[in-house]
């Protein structure tokens, strides 16, 4: 099977890997927003390693949202008594 070109694609295709692309990066970035502002001692594992992490593509971001982060009273979703 031969790829295509992207002038070879229908308008959802194109459509759907931009959107694809915004995600990405979209993710990217609030990942690395978070890791910025976030003390250490409130990541598990290095800083450094997380910052490496986070640009494998969808993976990496999702991995410390899901798995980086230690959990603060801040964190949870706090409803009215």
């Amino acid at each position: 099977m031969q790829r295509k070109r992207w002038e070879e694609l229908s308008t959802k295709q194109k459509g759907f890997i931009l959107l694809l692309g915004v995600v990405q990066v979209t993710l990217l970035l609030a990942a690395l927003a978070d890791l910025r502002k976030r003390p250490s001692s409130q990541i598990k594992g290095s800083k450094r390693l997380w910052n490496l992490v986070v640009f494998i593509n969808f993976v990496g971001p999702l991995a410390y949202f899901l798995f980086g982060r230690k959990k603060s009273s801040n964190d949870a979703l706090k409803l009215p008594a």
